[in-house]
């Protein structure tokens, strides 16, 4: 399946970007009648067949369209602290979005190394791994958010803390509903500080382990995600 990324997507004919079209006439070296599809990132994929096979704008005809494909049953947000090697979070971006995941959302900590992201480049790194996961969803990137503004706002649903600090947590697995909202907070290569870890419980968050190892920032992101999808698939 060839699969090209077309959030603006309306009508029955479409023109790809000039850069899907060059990936799709010069690296793929699709031509006029050949089938491909599109997403739209909210769950609709459309089959298409190509019309004008231009490298720089590249025509389809809309065939036919699938609503909601793919959905999950539930909703899970991840926010997470870039880390020093920006090579690591986008593995945790891109493994992240193949997984599953709805949200994800960069914190800027009192320990962050990474106080930065290119959000044009984290974009581009979700949407490459929608289309190598075929999935009709593109997960929601916002931009960095300062930890305490974002531990302060409101959020419908079950609110979780992960860090390495000794203290009473749960599971996350017994805190995660396969149809429920989780947000998770995944902290800095440092950790979350104590004040950060208080502030978060007087904001409703709850203390939550990952297993009995000690993770690096982005594997607990991915470890995140993974058990999220487990309970969604296994409906318990």
């Amino acid at each position: 399946m060839y699969l090209f990324y077309t959030p603006d997507i309306s009508g029955d004919a479409y023109t790809l970007s000039e850069e899907e079209s060059k990936h799709c006439v010069r690296v793929l070296r699709l031509g006029t009648g050949d089938a491909v599809h599109l997403i739209d990132g909210r769950g609709g994929l459309y089959a298409a067949q190509i019309t004008e096979a231009h490298d720089k704008r590249c025509t389809v005809r809309i065939t036919g369209v699938q609503r909601e494909v793919g959905k999950r049953s539930g909703y899970l947000h991840v926010a997470l602290a870039p880390t020093k090697n920006v090579e690591r979070y986008e593995w945790f971006l891109e493994k992240a979005t193949e997984i599953g995941v709805d949200e994800i959302t960069p914190l800027l900590c009192e320990r962050s190394e990474r106080r930065t992201v290119k959000a044009e480049r984290s974009e581009k790194v979700v949407t490459a791994a929608v289309k190598q996961s075929l999935k009709a969803y593109h997960p929601h990137l916002n931009p960095m958010r300062d930890f305490a503004a974002f531990v302060a706002q409101p959020f419908d649903g079950v609110k979780c803390i992960a860090h390495c600090m000794a203290s009473q947590k749960r599971p996350l697995q017994h805190l995660v509903h396969p149809q429920g909202r989780t947000l998770a907070l995944i902290g800095p290569e440092g950790d979350f500080s104590p004040l950060e870890v208080e502030l978060a419980r007087q904001n409703g968050f709850v203390e939550v382990s990952l297993g009995n190892s000690r993770l690096r920032t982005e594997t607990a992101g991915v470890v995140t995600c993974c058990i999220a999808q487990l309970k969604a698939e296994l409906g318990i």
